[in-house]
């Protein structure tokens, strides 16, 4: 299985860390050395030339972004950071052997996803990305070599049983079974006929033989959900096997029964439950297989974090005298004896994807203003956690975050919440326990406005909304269900609100609605079902996981303030964005350094 370069890009927060095969282009090839200009660095003793720095920062997504002010230097270094721990980890990688066949295959694989179906064309497309076919073979086996590395490190690793079980314990939440019915349906298409089917069933009819001459579907299996081929018995099903609508009223049958008629997506149901299961308690015996295979799954990812970790930590560097990129890459944090570095910050500010978009939009400075202070303190607090950790002598696994967030559910394990807690929170709560509002609504759509007034003069006179937009030119727009947040703002008044509408045929109709120029729209509401809040009774579970979940947040963020206050921490993030920053000019001529801002904490 190889290794998921996703995964590990947003693990560890570098770019290509594995070589990507779908991204090797991205480096640069080793030609002649009079062809790469100087030696701009070395790791390890190799050198990384000119030329290959400057292909690779063409193809680096942020420095696309043109970065400036304090963003430059940080940019720059975390370039530099990613090119010392490819070398390095590609070096690491180098006794790793692969075969001929291997390459040829990722050959091949490459000429199929470029669409290089002859030589002349392979031939074009290395000159354009100045290769040569014994260059590219020499890039790949590389990567290959770096992917069967991690492969080899993930490999060694062995979960124990006791590592399993405390793992278990930690995640059991996440392996509950949930609650099921046995159950049958009938779904129709028509609301009179559902009603009709609805009112045979509490005359006694039988409901299997309803089914099988009614429903859309399932009719030959009896409507039963769950069910072996050929079999009319129902198999246990949770809700996920309904629309939501229907779940909800399903899921309230404790002691069985049949539901009322439930619209959804504009069909009609109605719900037999035979026999409500419940989901209960789970034992480790009953998931120790998905227990291990999860938590191998988490320990393999510790250790590629601490292999990475370990092969920059190794990795000597030099740089040229003149080398030509801003490298600054301070401590900017201690947490006892742990420094965090500011790279260590970058990682995970650049691997959220609004960071791009909001540099794209000039926004560069509120990324280093808000994003690195936030990050820095979400650091701090991983690692003091991650070596709370390790004091309990307990056997947690996994990269530092995953360590850190399973130490708050050890500490938070016995916390309980009574009911009326349980009850306090649903009254504080009710907007999470509320279906939205629905409307069925259709919408028609004109460039010319007096088009727009013809066709609601006709919806108002009971013409067929469809039938008249098409003779009018319009686009025509049916939605069965609609919620608020599916609408656009200035449609959300107009179907929900008190906007002025006016009665017709079909439903009520609205005024016209300007939404663009030459975009005149026309709304018919045909239905509206207001917002319900589900009685407490209802959701009192889901009302309980919630509060529970809120109570041990609050205690393990108590706990977290007690930790920062016995431990010596020095939060350096402000100063070293000020030392970063760039200098201004004083009336005097000279540069003055912005105000040093630092506030560490102990």
């Amino acid at each position: 299985m190889k290794v998921s370069r996703r995964a590990i890009t947003v693990l560890f927060g570098i770019l290509a860390v594995s070589f990507a095969l779908g991204t090797i282009l991205l480096f640069t090839p080793k030609g002649q050395q009079q062809t790469q200009g100087r030696a701009l660095l070395w790791v390890n003793g190799k050198p990384i030339y000119e030329l290959d720095l400057a292909r690779m920062q063409q193809a680096d997504p942020l420095f696309s972004l043109a970065p400036e002010g304090t963003l430059k230097p940080i940019i720059e270094t975390h370039f530099i950071e990613q090119v010392i721990l490819n070398e390095a980890l590609a070096q690491d990688a180098s006794r790793v052997k692969v075969s001929n066949a291997e390459v040829k295959a990722e050959i091949e694989r490459i000429k199929k996803q470029f669409g290089l179906t002859d030589k002349k064309a392979y031939d074009r497309f290395l000159q354009q990305i100045g290769y040569t076919d014994s260059l590219l073979r020499k890039e790949i086996r590389r990567a290959l070599q770096v992917q069967k590395r991690l492969e080899e490190i993930k490999n060694k690793v062995k979960l124990t049983e006791e590592e399993a079980r405390f793992f278990f314990e930690l995640h059991k939440a996440n392996y509950a079974p949930e609650d099921k019915v046995l159950a049958r349906q009938i779904v129709v298409d028509d609301k009179a006929l559902a009603e009709k089917i609805y009112q045979e069933l509490q005359n006694g009819a039988d409901f299997v033989e309803l089914a099988k001459k009614y429903s859309k579907v399932g009719a030959d299996q009896g409507g039963a959900l769950g069910a072996e081929p050929g079999s009319t018995e129902p198999g246990p099903v949770t809700r996920v096997v309904f629309p939501e609508a229907v779940a909800t009223e399903v899921f309230k049958l404790k002691n069985g029964g049949i539901t009322p008629v439930i619209e959804a997506g504009g069909r009609y149901y109605i719900v037999q439950v035979v026999k409500f299961l419940p989901g209960g308690d789970v034992k480790y015996e009953e998931v120790k297989e998905k227990v291990k295979k999860d938590a191998l799954a988490v320990k393999q990812q510790g250790a590629l974090e601490a292999y990475i970790e370990e092969v920059r930590k190794k990795a000597q560097v030099k740089f040229a005298e003149d080398f030509p990129y801003e490298y600054k890459n301070p401590v900017v944090a201690r947490v006892n004896d742990a420094e965090i570095k500011l790279e260590d910050v970058s990682k995970i500010v650049f691997a959220n994807p609004q960071v791009p978009d909001l540099i794209r939009q000039g926004l560069g400075e509120l990324v280093v203003k808000f994003f690195y202070p936030t990050t820095t303190d979400q650091l701090i607090t991983t690692e003091l956690l991650y070596q709370e950790a390790k004091k309990t002598g307990l056997p947690f696994i996994g990269p530092k975050a995953q360590i850190a967030s399973d130490v708050q559910l050890w500490k938070t394990k016995d916390v309980t919440v009574t009911d009326e807690e349980v009850r306090a929170y649903y009254e504080k709560n009710k907007d999470q326990f509320t279906l939205p509002a629905t409307a069925t609504i259709a919408l028609a759509r004109f460039e010319d406005e007096e088009k727009a007034k013809a066709y609601r003069q006709g919806l108002l006179q009971g013409k067929d909304p469809k039938q008249l937009a098409e003779e009018l030119g319009g686009e025509f727009v049916e939605v069965p269900k609609v919620t608020p947040d599916q609408l656009p703002p200035l449609l959300l008044p107009v179907v929900f609100g008190d906007a002025p509408k006016a009665d017709a045929p079909g439903g009520k109709v609205s005024d016209i609605v300007k939404v663009a120029e030459k975009d005149y729209e026309v709304v018919l509401v045909k239905q509206v079902t207001p917002a319900k809040v589900l009685p407490f009774e209802e959701v009192k579970d889901e009302a309980k996981k919630l509060a529970l979940a809120e109570k041990r947040a609050e205690v393990a963020k108590k706990w977290i303030e007690e930790l920062k206050q016995a431990a010596k921490i020095e939060n350096r993030i402000e100063a070293v964005l000020a030392e970063l920053a760039p200098k201004e000019e004083n009336q005097n001529g000279g540069e003055t350094a912005p105000e040093n801002t630092e506030q560490p904490t102990n």
